[in-house]
């Protein structure tokens, strides 16, 4: 892991697609996963910007923490759109995990469920230090 590598990356779901308790070996692809052909990740200082745009209107979210050094080798920090590929750079770089759509148990360290009550404030607040980047 480099020096300015994250420790995490997380993943957000939506309350549509609930988490099990008990995490399988591959959980089910979002369509804009499958779409985009790579799973779409978030670094810690990433994730307020990412809720408050893309999950704006969701009553809850699950946030699936997964440890960098796990994945590292598949992620290529890209665009929103994986137009522009490169190392690690400011935070319009996004992780993307190129593993063949797979994020179970294997990837996944933790899974926190955070509720939207009147915006994402409290939720971000209520991280504390589990949101660690």
């Amino acid at each position: 892991m480099s020096a300015n590598a994250p420790r995490y990356v997380y993943k957000l779901v939506p309350s549509t697609a609930p988490i099990p308790e008990t995490l399988p070996d591959q959980l089910p692809v979002s369509d804009l996963d499958q779409r985009s052909g790579f799973v779409h990740l978030s670094s810690a200082t990433q994730i307020p910007n990412t809720l408050k745009f893309f999950f704006k209107n969701e009553p809850l979210v699950y946030v699936l923490r997964i440890v960098y050094d796990k994945v590292e080798k598949d992620i290529r920090w890209e665009s929103p759109d994986a137009t522009v590929c490169g190392p690690r750079g400011g935070e319009g770089m996004f992780p993307h995990l190129y593993n063949g759509l797979k994020l179970g148990k294997d990837e996944i360290e933790s899974v926190a469920t955070w509720k939207n009550v009147d915006g994402w404030d409290d939720a971000l607040q209520n991280a504390g230090s589990w949101l660690i980047y």
